[in-house]
């Protein structure tokens, strides 16, 4: 169940309401005249079922509201109500499953946007990796793959090519772009400082590594890795169920690759250099095309979903209903 809370100007309630009170997937509808100081105007509220945002969200946003006011939209994580059960009922296709675009638009842009803190944790990142393939240290890889804030920005590729933004592909490629450069080059700084004095060799970067040797030498798995990391990531973000993030983020070697370049850069290991520079490009393209590929499917079958459903739980409601 999602919670929509609406600041809009007096002139359009009417029309907001009629809205709501239209669609079969909303209860707890109210309205508090005069309430809003920004714009000048009413707040609305209703809940409504995440299966059936779309629709709603479509209309209001025709209606101009998120012009002249403003649309908030939030998930309740728990709720009791009998009209609200039916209401969910009554939705298609399953919560889980939904995919809300305005949601994941929303968040696509904020994970987009070239911020301080999305560089500084690219930087860390890749510095890690750096340490880890000197050291060579699986945990410290890991490390930096779960600290690695690249993966909001790949989604977000895969989305724009879907929905058709422009504008969100641009944002997510300079950042994606923009941040790996920032990583790069401090990591870069960083070994060469590291050589100057005498803690790492050209030995430490170019001799025998059994348990990192993956970040250098891309092969077909480490493509099938990415497309399948990459689907699970973006089903993850677009559902209610996100704890399959952190298997993503500990499955692409990215962050490492880009530690490697760096340290190949510093030291003059351009067999390196070239291995790392491949095995990231083959990540970032396989993480690319399947986000584009799994929204895509996301968005052709949610467009086919039966106007009824029946529920998935058995036996009876959370409220007592008795279940078809």
């Amino acid at each position: 169940m999602l919670s929509l809370s609406i600041s809009v100007p007096a002139r359009l309630t009417d029309d907001v309401l009629a809205v709501l009170q239209g669609d079969d997937y909303v209860t707890g509808l109210a309205v508090m005249r005069g309430a809003s100081v920004i714009p000048p105007g009413d707040v609305v509220t209703a809940d409504i079922a995440r299966e059936g945002a779309n629709p709603v969200l479509d209309a209001l946003r025709a209606l101009g509201v998120h012009e002249e006011g403003t649309i908030r939209v939030e998930r309740v994580a728990t709720w009791l109500s009998h009209s609200g059960l039916d209401a969910e009922r009554r939705a298609p296709g399953a919560s889980a499953d939904a995919v809300v675009w305005t949601e994941v638009g929303a968040r696509a842009y904020e994970d987009s946007e070239l911020n301080w803190t999305y560089l500084s944790f690219m930087v860390l990142a890749t510095l890690i990796a750096g340490i880890a393939i000197v050291l060579d240290s699986p945990i410290l890889v890991i490390g930096a793959m779960v600290l690695g804030p690249e993966f909001g920005p790949v989604a977000a590729v895969g989305l724009a090519l879907v929905r058709r933004k422009g504008h969100l592909l641009g944002l997510a490629v300079r950042t994606l772009v923009l941040g790996f450069v920032a990583g790069i080059v401090m990591t870069f700084l960083a070994s060469l400082l590291g050589r100057a004095l005498g803690w790492v060799t050209y030995q430490d970067v170019v001799g025998s590594r059994p348990a990192t040797a993956f970040i250098y030498t891309p092969d077909k798995w480490s493509f099938l890795v990415a497309v399948v990391a990459a689907a699970a990531g973006v089903l993850s973000l677009t559902s209610d169920r996100t704890g399959g993030l952190s298997g993503v983020f500990i499955s692409v070697t990215t962050v490492p690759a880009a530690g490697n370049v760096a340290l190949g850069l510093a030291f003059g290991a351009w067999h390196e250099v070239a291995g790392s520079l491949a095995q990231l490009g083959l990540n970032l393209t396989g993480m690319a095309v399947a986000g584009w590929l799994t929204l895509l499917a996301q968005q052709t079958v949610w467009a086919r979903v039966p106007a009824r459903r029946r529920t998935l739980v058995g036996g009876r409601g959370l409220l007592g209903h008795p279940q078809d």
